[in-house]
């Protein structure tokens, strides 16, 4: 699934679309570099489980747990892990249980640690606004895109951008 993402109010109104999509539970890469928006997705996926503070990227603590409406959800950034290694030493196995949600930013750095993602989200700047690709990886993140989809409000933040729309 393909998104054009026109300003900061589609971005987490799209996040608040697939917070409710991913009922609670799954993992999901967030891709994209600096100032592509990945916080601010995160910030409306955790609006979906009634969270309105603020919400920063847990750049040094790589993690923030939220307990919100009965889910877990935990919010990773892992741009400054320096090994994926140090994913077990802060509890990473039971972070990333199938019964919680983890948003994980900069999944790269956790290869060969991390588990695969159900689903993937590829942010990119394109001129004021966002491009987002969403991939399903598992049988939950397919079940996820297609509820996301079906969801009109999902159309009323967001327009499906066209191929070769986009970045050059």
């Amino acid at each position: 699934m393909r998104l054009r993402l026109d300003d900061e109010a589609c971005q987490v109104g799209l996040g608040e679309c697939l917070g409710r999509a991913l009922q609670g539970r799954g993992r999901v890469y967030l891709v994209g570099e600096l100032g592509a928006g990945k916080t601010t997705l995160a910030r409306g996926v955790l609006r979906a489980y009634g969270h309105r503070g603020a919400v920063k990227s847990p750049t040094y603590t790589l993690v923030e747990p939220y307990e919100l409406d009965g889910k877990r959800v935990y919010h990773f950034d892992l741009y400054r892990l320096g090994d994926p290694e140090e994913l077990e030493f802060i509890g990473g196995r039971d972070l990333l249980g199938d019964d919680a949600l983890s948003l994980i930013e900069w999944p790269v750095r956790g290869e060969g640690w991390l588990p695969g993602p159900d689903l993937r989200i590829e942010l990119d700047v394109v001129g004021e606004g966002r491009e987002a690709v969403l991939e399903a990886h598992s049988a939950h993140g397919e079940a996820a895109l297609a509820r996301l989809a079906a969801m009109p409000a999902v159309t009323e933040w967001c327009r499906a951008a066209k191929p070769g729309e986009g970045a050059p």
